[in-house]
């Protein structure tokens, strides 16, 4: 899903990047102000498992690969702000080491894949949270969304900057990243089972907030 460089037209692009940037530093206002030290190391931890998890490619039509994101998963366990962080520095990592989208698109793959992810998963799993049981069904819906959102809104992009028509993308990308995000889904939430299993103090009250 990351968009590759020279996909996207300098107004697109640039608007993406104003966006994201600004969300990013908000989100680290927040996060410097709100994180508790003992989620720092699981903050890397976290990223590294996210990255890993993000290098697992699925072709698609249109020039373009869809993979699992995790922001669900870092909303999950850390909260919206500290999330919105990792998800930022996986895919900051991604496009300098390893050419994964471009650095031109790097606003617009923040925001796709880690922004949106963010904002979509934090109300859903807040929620869930305070409907006691839902938790987890709020936490694969919420993964299900992100995928499938970033999908359409890379869709979107890939069609204002003239690289593919938005008959030909948003089919293509919606449809496959669909079944991707009940992949998603499901790995979520076993991964979330399986992190509070292990360090079960992880959340440090989150289920009494927001995420």
């Amino acid at each position: 899903m990351h968009i590759p460089p020279g996909f996207l037209k300098p107004e697109v692009w640039i608007s993406m990047t104003g966006i994201s940037a600004a969300s990013v530093g908000y989100a680290l206002k927040k996060t410097s102000n709100d994180i508790d030290e003992r989620r720092m190391p699981v903050m890397g931890v976290l990223a590294a498992f996210i990255f890993a998890a993000q290098m697992v490619n699925f072709p698609v039509a249109g020039g373009t690969s869809g993979h699992l994101i995790g922001s669900a998963l870092a909303v999950a366990v850390l909260g919206l702000w500290p999330a919105m962080i990792v998800m930022t520095s996986v895919i900051f990592m991604q496009a300098l080491l390893f050419q994964d989208g471009g650095l031109d698109a790097l606003g617009a793959n923040v925001f796709n894949m880690g922004i949106l992810g963010c904002l979509i998963s934090g109300p859903l799993i807040g929620l869930g949270r305070k409907l006691g049981r839902a938790e987890y069904p709020s936490l694969a819906i919420a993964a299900w969304l992100t995928v499938v959102a970033a999908s359409v809104l890379c869709a979107v992009e890939l069609a204002l900057s003239g690289t593919t028509p938005l008959r030909i993308a948003l089919p293509a990308m919606a449809a496959v990243h669909a079944i991707i995000g009940v992949f998603e889904g499901f790995v979520t939430v076993i991964a979330f089972r399986f992190i509070l299993s292990v360090k079960p103090d992880i959340l440090n009250g989150q289920r009494n907030m927001r995420p």
